[in-house]
């Protein structure tokens, strides 16, 4: 297997966990951002305040998102099983 192959496989790995792990991110980012936004303008410093909407927003993303995320995932594992002869042999 040549250098190029290695990277590309690593390159398409990398891309594919990015594309499936940004969304929920995003989300995360988002209600953490607003939650912030909250404690700062009521001045409210209750830690469990801007953990457990991140929980919520990230499980409720997971249930919207998940059937997404495991066909990319899917797509993917297939890919590689599918060239696995190309890749060891």
């Amino acid at each position: 297997m040549s250098a190029e192959a290695v990277i590309s496989l690593a390159e398409k790995g990398v891309y594919t966990i990015l594309i499936v792990a940004g969304p929920i991110l995003v989300v995360a980012l988002a209600v953490g951002l607003a939650v912030s936004i909250f404690q700062a303008t009521t001045q409210i410093q209750e830690q469990t305040l801007a953990f457990i909407p991140k929980i919520v927003a990230v499980l409720l993303g997971i249930v919207v998102l998940g059937p997404w995320m495991l066909s990319r995932l899917l797509s993917y594992a297939t890919e590689i099983f599918q060239n696995l002869t190309r890749f060891v042999g």
